[in-house]
């Protein structure tokens, strides 16, 4: 399915926190360190309003249970129109989507889309497809070369980046998000009405960390500006560029979160 205007694209993502239930007062969190550095960071652009999409939300709760796969469901919202309107979906991500597009340089605006490693696009529902943009994305310098971890002190999350292992590497923005690993969803109205779907590793927040320069660094966020109802599985990802023109992906770390 393929956006109609870039109208519907409008909206600025900013590093402001998410809104939503971000106040818990009690928090316990267990966190599991990644086991191995991954070798891609695969996001789908997906809408509950799209009949295309299921195969492809599958397809990443599919990938979800690979290790060496961070997958991502970032749903959009044009689609909102057609009848039904998605109840995960944010503009942030139809936003995040059209910046992809445009610094591809191409006008390839569709759902469902897959973008791998931050430079690639495939249809979500082509699993070879996005196989294959792994291996090719996997080749391009510094690509998802750069070691990422994070652990629990108390309250906080403690995100490190280290250096650079390449020289072309040298500069990304560092981003957390926290998501849903499994979210279905019962679709009365739309294409997909009489359906339930799905969704895995949904995104529900997303913080800007810091700006990393090539050197080890540290930063620390408080768990309560992550924590929203369903968050159970949190994202660090490093990513050349800005939010407003993304680049390649150059590292990244997932874990489970236990929220009592």
């Amino acid at each position: 399915m393929t956006a109609m205007t870039a109208s519907h694209l409008v909206s600025r993502w900013s590093g402001a926190l998410w809104s939503g239930a971000l106040g818990i007062c009690a928090i316990v969190a267990v966190i599991r360190p990644a086991e191995a550095d991954p070798r891609a960071v695969v996001e789908l652009f997906t809408s509950q309003g799209c009949s295309s999409c299921p195969p492809a939300d599958k397809i990443i709760g599919d990938l979800s249970s690979d290790p060496s796969i961070i997958a991502l469901s970032m749903p959009i919202d044009y689609w909102d129109y057609l009848g039904w309107k998605d109840t995960l979906a944010d503009s942030r991500f139809s936003a995040r989507q059209r910046a992809y597009s445009r610094m591809r340089g191409d006008r390839e605006v569709y759902t469902p889309q897959a973008v791998v490693n931050g430079s690639t696009h495939v249809i979500g529902s082509d699993r070879a497809g996005i196989e294959s943009a792994i291996g090719k994305t996997d080749k391009g310098p510094g690509v998802m070369s750069v070691p990422v971890s994070m652990s629990l002190s108390g309250k906080q999350i403690n995100v490190s980046v280290a250096a650079s292992k390449e020289p072309v590497v040298s500069h990304g923005e560092v981003w957390i998000c926290s998501v849903a690993r499994s979210v279905p969803i019962t679709i009365t109205r739309g294409e997909n009405r009489g359906q339930q779907v799905t969704y895995h590793n949904v995104v529900r927040n997303l913080l800007k960390v810091g700006d990393w320069t090539g050197q080890s660094e540290s930063w620390t966020v408080p768990i309560e500006n992550l924590t929203r109802d369903g968050v159970d599985g949190a994202v660090v990802y490093v990513q050349d560029g800005s939010h407003e023109k993304p680049g390649p992906m150059l590292g990244a770390a997932y874990t489970s979160l236990s929220l009592h």
